[in-house]
């Protein structure tokens, strides 16, 4: 199976597994958007063309909120895709705020192509966050939510300066906007 078709092959894998989601945001988008979004940025912004990585980008929340399990992914898509989404995944067992912890504590450990797609997701859950803030979060937890991704991030700095910046402009603009809200 070709690059393209492998590709695919996840985004319809992923898309079947979220086709019930939606976004929290107050537009409710279709949560297939974000892997999407994530994947694209990678690609567009970061240059990444590894089959792997951009496979994992697309799948990165599939275990954590469909229910899909390691071996599944394994056996779909090789050992090396299902590595980097399980880096990426958080253990919905643990209450959020552990969870939030965690993901900060580990980004230094991530491999590179986790560091990337952890990146990617927070730049994306800002630009969504701001362009569509969920109805019940006021402006002080959109700024909690910001310094927490950028804790997130600046543990996967290194990891590539292109996505860095974007990273840095999105929460540059995100952080004003709040500032005029304050």
């Amino acid at each position: 199976m070709g690059d393209v078709a492998v590709l695919l092959k996840a985004v319809a894998f992923s898309a079947a597994r979220h086709r019930n989601q939606r976004r929290k945001g107050a537009e409710a988008f279709p949560y297939i958007n974000h892997p999407l979004e994530v994947a694209e940025m990678l690609a567009s912004v970061a240059g990444v063309a590894d089959l792997d990585t951009l496979v994992a980008a697309v799948l990165h929340d599939t275990i954590e909120d469909t229910g899909t399990s390691g071996e599944e992914i394994e056996t779909l898509f090789g050992r090396k895709v299902r590595t980097i989404v399980e880096e990426v995944t958080d253990d919905k067992r643990l209450p959020k705020d552990m969870r939030k912890k965690l993901q900060a504590e580990r980004a230094p450990g991530l491999s590179n192509p986790a560091k990337l797609i952890r990146i990617a997701d927070k730049t994306s859950n800002i630009q969504e966050l701001m362009q569509s803030p969920p109805q019940h979060w006021s402006a002080q937890r959109r700024r909690e939510y910001l310094e927490w991704a950028r804790g997130v991030v600046d543990g996967c700095l290194g990891a590539d300066e292109a996505l860095e910046r974007r990273f840095d402009e999105v929460i540059r603009q995100a952080r004003a906007v709040l500032a005029g809200q304050a």
